[in-house]
């Protein structure tokens, strides 16, 4: 069971790195564009009123899915080694930092939410 979760947190990570690439619908401006991942808010023109915007949204996805791979790659280290303490502290930071994007990434949550029904499991 622990290399099912494994390799869900490898999937994981691999997922955040590619958030600003792969990306998901998001709208800006007054007329909703959608602008649906960094390289479409490279190309906006740089009149458009909303381009700041898109960029600076996905740049900062960019941002947290790095630093939500980071922690994910702490937590593989943590499962691999059987320090599931130290998984849990990780897993939990990689949710905690997707929350502002956490209803479009959907990454992490379902992951640390699978990591604590192990726990619980094996425990028992």
């Amino acid at each position: 069971m622990i290399d099912d979760l494994i390799s869900r947190v490898e999937q994981a990570v691999d997922a955040a790195e590619r958030w600003p690439d792969t990306g998901w619908p998001v709208r800006f401006g007054q007329r909703m564009e959608e602008v649906a991942n960094l390289e479409a808010a490279e190309q906006l023109p740089r009149t458009a009123v909303y381009r700041e915007e898109a960029l600076n949204y996905w740049r900062q996805a960019r941002l947290l899915g790095q630093d939500t791979a980071a922690a994910g790659r702490r937590a593989l280290q943590a499962l691999r080694e059987g320090r599931l303490h130290d998984a849990a502290n990780a897993l939990y930071l990689c949710q905690y930092l997707e929350q502002p994007l956490s209803a479009q990434a959907g990454t992490w949550a379902p992951v640390y939410k699978e990591f604590r029904q192990f726990c619980s499991t094996s425990n028992n």
